[in-house]
Formats: C-alpha cells, sequence, structure tokens
C-alpha cells in the first residue's frame, strides 16, 4: 500500500487570498490556512501543511522572490514533502510559473494557482483552483514535470500558459498547444509530456538582480526609447518585434550597436508562433537583425524571453551561453536539454 501523498500548499497572497476592506476594495488578507481550511475536502487527497510565504499582489511579486520561493520549496522536499502547490495573484502567474520551472530541477510537482474572483463575489473559483491543484501536486501522474499552472481544471506548461483574458476565469490558455491535462472527476489526466526540462541554477547571495528592459516595437516608432537603455542602467534588453521579428529600419541600426554593450533578444509581440530566421531580408527584418547580432528567441514572447536572460544573467552566462540557453528553451524539443549549474 502506497503511503499517503504529503503536499505543502505556500501562499503568496493575490486574489485568491482576498477580501473586501471598509472601503469595498479587494486586497489579500487570508493566510494559507485560511484557504486551506475554507476547502474541507482537501484532507481526503493528501496530508497538507501550510506555508505563509508572501502575502502581496502579484504585480508586487519579483524575480528575488521567485528564487526565495524555490529554495524554500527544495527545503521542503528535504523534509519529505511528496508535491506542492503555490497559490499567488494571476496577473504575474505565467512568469513566476515560467521562472520557478527553471529554477526547479526535482521530480516532485510544483503546482501553480489562483483565482479571478475573490471569495466574497459569486462563484468564486479559488476553492475549486486550489482542490485541483492539490489533486495535481499529490498525483504520481504528475513528477518529473516540474512545474505546472493549474486552472480551471486544465493543467499548462509554464513555457506556454499566458493569461488571456482580464477578468474571464477561463483566462489561461496554452496558444501553442492548449493544456497537457485536466481533472476529470477528482483524478488527474496527462495527455502530453515535454520532451525535455531545462534548469538553471542560482548559486549563493543574491546581491541584485540584473535590470533587463522590455520595448514593444510600433508602427512608426523612431528608436528613441532604444538609445536610453543603456544610460539608464539596463543590462540587457528585449525586443518585441512585429510579425516574424521585424522593426522599423530606423531602429535596426540602433539596435545593432546596442549588442555590443549587452545581450539583445528579438522576440514577437503576437503571441503566438515563432520568431523567423531567414525568410525576409530588408532592413529591420529577422535576416537583417539576426545578422547584426540580436538573439533569436524562439517561441518565448518578451515576458519570458525577459525572465530567461534575467536568469542567465545573475547565474554569470556569458554571450555564447545565453545563445544557447534561448536555442534549447526557445525551441521546444529541438536540442536536448539545456543545464547551468
Amino acid at each position: 500500500m502506497s503511503a499517503r501523498p504529503r503536499i505543502a500548499v505556500f501562499s503568496m497572497g493575490g486574489t485568491i487570498a482576498s477580501t473586501r476592506g471598509a472601503d469595498g476594495a479587494a486586497s489579500p488578507r487570508l493566510t494559507a490556512e485560511q484557504l486551506v481550511a475554507a476547502v474541507p475536502r482537501l484532507a481526503e487527497v493528501a496530508d497538507i501543511e501550510t506555508v505563509r510565504f508572501r502575502q502581496v499582489a502579484s504585480s508586487d511579486l519579483t524575480v528575488a522572490d521567485v528564487i526565495a520561493l524555490a529554495e524554500r520549496l527544495g527545503g521542503a522536499v528535504a523534509d519529505g514533502i511528496t508535491g506542492a502547490v503555490v497559490t499567488q495573484g494571476t496577473n504575474t502567474l505565467e512568469e513566476t510559473s515560467f521562472v520557478l520551472d527553471l529554477l526547479w530541477d526535482r521530480e516532485e510537482a510544483v503546482a501553480l494557482t489562483g483565482a479571478m474572483r475573490h471569495p466574497d463575489l459569486p462563484g468564486a473559483d479559488g476553492p475549486a483552483n486550489l482542490l485541483a491543484a492539490s489533486v495535481v501536486a499529490s498525483s504520481p501522474l504528475a513528477r518529473g514535470l516540474g512545474c505546472l499552472v493549474v486552472f480551471n481544471d486544465e493543467v499548462h506548461l509554464p513555457l506556454f500558459v499566458h493569461k488571456s483574458h482580464t477578468s474571464n476565469p477561463a483566462t489561461f490558455r496554452s496558444a501553442q498547444t492548449g493544456p497537457i491535462g485536466w481533472i476529470s472527476e477528482g483524478r488527474l489526466r496527462i495527455a502530453l509530456r515535454p520532451v525535455v526540462r531545462h534548469h538553471i541554477a542560482i548559486r549563493g547571495a543574491l546581491d541584485a538582480v540584473p535590470p533587463v528592459a522590455l520595448v514593444k516595437m510600433t508602427l512608426g516608432d523612431d528608436g528613441r526609447l532604444l538609445t536610453a537603455i543603456e544610460s539608464f542602467g539596463y543590462r540587457g534588453l528585449v525586443v518585441e518585434a512585429t510579425g516574424g521579428g521585424h522593426v522599423p529600419r530606423t531602429t535596426a541600426e540602433i539596435l545593432g550597436a546596442l549588442t555590443q554593450k549587452m545581450p539583445v533578444v528579438l522576440t514577437s509581440r503576437t503571441g503566438a508562433g515563432e520568431v523567423l530566421h531567414n525568410t525576409y531580408g530588408f532592413v529591420g527584418s529577422e535576416t537583417d537583425l539576426l545578422k547584426r547580432g540580436l538573439i533569436h528567441a524562439g517561441i518565448l514572447d518578451g515576458l519570458k524571453a525577459r525572465l530567461l536572460l534575467t536568469l542567465l544573467l545573475i547565474a554569470g552566462a556569458d554571450n555564447r551561453t545565453i545563445v544557447e540557453a534561448f536555442a534549447a528553451v526557445g525551441i521546444p524539443g529541438s536540442r536536448p536539454a539545456f543545464r547551468l549549474t
């Protein structure tokens, strides 16, 4: 007879933990213990432990918070938990899950979830999402999958998932692949598994997070923001180009000059598909920009490319390693797993 699952619920605030104050506005006040107590059926799934990690809106979370969370999760696994649930606000969940997945190299599953409706609203979705995430975290089927986003009874990989709506409870979508699994009658179903998992190890004390800028190209952009990037102290730049990786010709030379001073990553603002390699050849096209030294991001959007570059800079990666990391993570299954230890 297998041992009963033992999972830890880490609370970081957000809508799932929010209640209305005297002014009628909601803010995160509920503790991990209160969240768990509101879902009695959790006791049927696993032995539950609670951890109050942060109590903030997700817009206040940082990369440093996620690095600290990964360390705490590692300690919990060392103490014997068989899986973990992380609750937080949804606004940055696609970003925190992506960072955490890159930092997490253990077999135990970590399920991230939250809510679109706070507990004072009709049809609050937090309890159902917490229950579903606990089912995932406690299931043997989830072992080896890394970090997962569990929402609305669907299971998504952080690499693909994004928040697609400001208020709809079915907000999380994976445009490239769809969900890799779902919950049915209280049981986890996994239909797809990632070919590889990637890992970036952060060693030692974190003094500061290197700033990485994210700039979206727009119609008629003259590049004046780009000319100020270096003076603002940024250590890297991610450009969300139009279409398959195109920028106004007036900005191409500026971007090329910046590659001599910092890593500059080329992504698409479209939200699906991957940056092209050599389809178009005009000034400001993907072929032109890659020849100027910009780094191809594959399928990664600007948000996730910025976070990957940030972790690589924290880990002290040189430019060649950065290029290799984007080639591996940005085009899934095209290369062996990337590991920076």
